[in-house]
């Protein structure tokens, strides 16, 4: 499918990463050099998820991607949440800093998000987290939007098909960050599928282009996506590491430190499975930590935050890929460059 072609010369995204990483300079960077770059609105107001697309378009006429957090429904248990936050008392002590409120809110603004995006439109929208229903995506096509729904199975992949989507990406289980299952359900903790496994499932569901993410941090890896059923590929530890990258320093120096060998998924920072480093806080708190997304991420913002100012990578959510050690420090142009001459000589490229 081709649908993808006319947003970049090549089938590499850079992954929407949350929390300051996908700011408009790593997208402008990615775009500029014939990828697609991407913004995160997620955690972020509407006002600022605007004032970032204003930057974004400052830096590059080319195409590029807003993700949305889709809003999660009140379903962790208090109780359960304040058990989690005495047990994280020791970590404020520590810190010398009060808990964040497990009840900020759930939505993400998702609302006027939204509205915003109808407004203004940009050229593509995906979700996490959930897929919209018909007539927000309707509304996207006819505001000459294109939209993508993550998915981690084909029925969620058929499910964003029904709703109208225009792509899926498929979310393989060697992901880093969130996993961005419709429905969080713990009985399924780590028991999603290989990206390689998953994507030609997916393929034969539905008839939608598909972005494969998970791990990708070759050229080769892309081809083998592409082989598998891929239109495009999503890269975001790739990226996380380039000077573009509105990463913190802690959290860059991380990925390829030796001291951090390997990823899991833990629910010890948000209360959703995400693949992070291993590291303290997640050996201590992982195996206790109730379902309970955004709120148990809230309750653990401020202890990141204190962990991130004491140059303690230790305390941070590091979320990170299964091939973060293959990272590169490159820019973020010079990345894609080596990510298309790595496809090329595996015989990937875009025809």
């Amino acid at each position: 499918m081709d649908e993808l072609a006319a947003f970049s010369a090549y089938p590499i995204v850079q992954a929407p990463m949350a929390g300051g990483a996908s700011n408009p300079r790593l997208a402008a960077a990615v775009s500029a050099a014939g990828g697609l770059g991407f913004l995160a609105a997620g955690y972020k107001t509407s006002e600022a998820m605007y004032q970032e697309i204003r930057q974004l378009r400052d830096l590059t006429s080319r195409p590029f991607g807003v993700n949305l957090f889709m809003p999660q429904p009140p379903t962790a248990d208090p109780s359960a949440i304040a058990v989690y936050a005495e047990q994280l008392a020791g970590e404020a002590a520590w810190y010398a800093t009060a808990l964040g409120d497990p009840d900020v809110g759930g939505d993400d603004g998702y609302d006027a998000k939204v509205a915003v995006l109808l407004e203004d439109p940009v050229p593509m929208v995906s979700f996490t987290f959930g897929c919209p229903d018909r007539a927000v995506l309707d509304a996207f096509a006819q505001a000459g939007t294109f939209t993508v729904v993550t998915v981690t199975s084909p029925a969620e992949a058929l499910a964003a098909q029904w709703a109208g989507a225009d792509a899926v990406c498929v979310q393989g289980v060697e992901a880093g960050g969130h996993q961005g299952t419709h429905r969080d359900d713990p009985l399924s903790d780590g028991a999603g599928m290989g990206l390689l496994t998953l994507v030609p499932q997916v393929r034969e569901a539905v008839q939608l282009p598909i972005i494969a993410a998970g791990g990708l941090m070759r050229g080769g890896q892309i081809a083998a996506v592409l082989a598998a059923g891929a239109d495009a590929a999503s890269l975001g530890t790739a990226f996380l590491v380039t000077p573009e990258s509105g990463a913190s320093p802690l959290h860059k120096k991380a990925i390829t430190d030796p001291v951090f060998a390997r990823t899991e998924l833990t629910r010890a920072f948000s209360g959703r499975p995400a693949r992070g480093l291993l590291n303290r806080f997640m050996r201590e708190h992982g195996p206790y930590a109730p379902p309970g997304y955004p709120q148990i991420h809230h309750l653990t913002s401020t202890l990141r935050k204190a962990a991130a100012a004491a140059g303690d990578p230790q305390g941070m959510a590091l979320w990170a890929g299964q091939g973060h050690r293959l990272a590169r420090e490159l820019s973020a142009g010079a990345l894609v460059e080596t990510l298309v001459a790595e496809l090329e000589a595996a015989g990937g490229a875009r025809t």
